[in-house]
């Protein structure tokens, strides 16, 4: 994302602002688990047992999150 602003002219503008809307409307908004909110912010569990049993990627509910999150910038009702 970092690369694609300053190839757009953008150098001056960072991503945090992009990262904290999309959690703030995932926290806010739908009933998704904070844990796959996280994994799609590419978050790391700090907690190392936690991080040792969590093999799943949980690929289909973060799937699921982006295309609510698509949905909501075009416009539509998520939740």
């Amino acid at each position: 994302m970092a690369m694609l602003l300053r190839r757009m002219g953008y150098g001056h503008v960072t991503t945090h602002g992009f990262r904290s809307t999309f959690r703030d409307w995932a926290g806010d908004e739908t009933t998704f688990a904070r844990e796959i909110i996280e994994q799609a912010l590419a978050h790391t569990i700090q907690n190392k047992a936690e991080r040792a049993y969590r093999r799943s990627t949980a690929i289909e509910r973060r799937r699921a999150l982006m295309v609510a999150w698509a949905t909501f910038l075009e416009g539509g009702v998520t939740g």
